[in-house]
């Protein structure tokens, strides 16, 4: 703001105030220092620097990153009620793999700025976004969580079993935490057989594990699943998939099905996935979501309509079209 009348220092402390502004903030003198040479107290030093500010002599500017949307994330934030929007600059010709490589590496950004050490996180076993996230990431030099877990049946067709034990292994490993799998399918052929896998010892312990997570990191599935989920075996049949479109599913997390509004699709194939349950999801306080591109824009949007997510990591494009709605 310019000095009116009413702020005007004297001009001899207008030359002080610049003298002392431009040694801290443009030459970096430290203020012990600034306050030998011009032999006045630090304290004073301190008070002149705070005078400064408020004449407008020193003003602050926050110079925004090439690469960085605080403006965007700040709307979205705003519009669905979320702790915090990652936006990763994606090119707009980027093709699928490309896509999965910058979410994968925006995703790992994050995780390694904001984990504390103490959380336990739960993981999507089959997430072909989290394993570009988990590649992407560098071992952390102090331990990053206390266990990470995966919220949904690993074990699948041979070939593809891999996937999903190098997922929760290397981001275990990298972390320094302790791997929880769950030894069973993500979808069984009745809820007879869940409910006697959900009974065993195993199962049990790994369900005491679900309820004491503080954190998950998930993708956000459409309803055609991805190349991973459908060669492990435990992606829903085509006509059962059918069925969740005419009921409005467009959607899912850790195979809880959604529609557009967010509200979870329940019916006999609810009952046949073993997977953390959709109360205890929603009580782990920070739950980040991982998707991109226009092919899951719905479910991204279900999934921030119904309070799936609490966090969002996100592209561009995709953020704007978030945004706009």
């Amino acid at each position: 703001m310019p000095l009116t009348p009413y702020t005007r220092p004297a001009d001899g402390q207008v030359r002080l105030l610049t003298k002392v502004a431009r040694m801290y903030h443009e030459r970096g003198v430290r203020q012990a220092d600034i306050a030998a040479a011009l032999n006045i107290s630090q304290a004073k030093v301190s008070r002149l620097l705070k005078r400064a500010e408020s004449v407008g002599i020193v003003r602050t500017i926050v110079t925004v990153a090439p690469g960085v949307y605080a403006e965007l994330e700040e709307q979205l934030e705003e519009k669905y009620g979320l702790a915090e929007a990652v936006i990763v600059d994606v090119d707009p010709e980027a093709d699928e793999g490309e896509l999965l490589a910058s979410l994968g590496a925006g995703a790992a950004a994050y995780l390694e700025a904001t984990l504390s050490g103490a959380d336990r996180i739960g993981v999507s076993s089959w997430s072909q976004t989290i394993l570009a996230m988990v590649d992407r990431m560098r071992p952390f030099t102090v331990r990053g969580a206390t266990e990470v877990v995966q919220l949904l049946g690993g074990v699948g067709a041979p070939e593809a079993q891999s996937h999903s034990n190098r997922l929760l292994g290397e981001l275990a490993r990298t972390l320094g935490a302790e791997p929880v799998y769950v030894q069973a399918p993500g979808v069984v052929g009745d809820p007879a057989i869940r409910d006697s896998l959900l009974q065993d010892p195993s199962m049990q312990e790994v369900a005491r594990h679900w309820n004491e997570l503080t954190m998950a990191i998930m993708g956000i599935g459409s309803i055609e699943p991805s190349d991973a989920l459908a060669a492990s075996g435990n992606a829903f049949a085509a006509e059962e998939r059918q069925a969740l479109l005419d009921q409005g599913a467009v959607g899912d997390i850790c195979h809880r099905i959604f529609r557009a509004d967010g509200s979870l699709v329940r019916g006999a194939l609810d009952d046949r996935i073993i997977a953390i349950t959709v109360e205890n999801l929603r009580r782990i306080p920070r739950r980040v979501g991982i998707a991109g591109g226009e092919r899951k824009l719905e479910a991204i949007h279900g999934a921030l309509a119904g309070d799936w997510v609490t966090t969002l990591v996100t592209d561009l494009r995709s953020a704007e079209a978030l945004a706009d709605r």
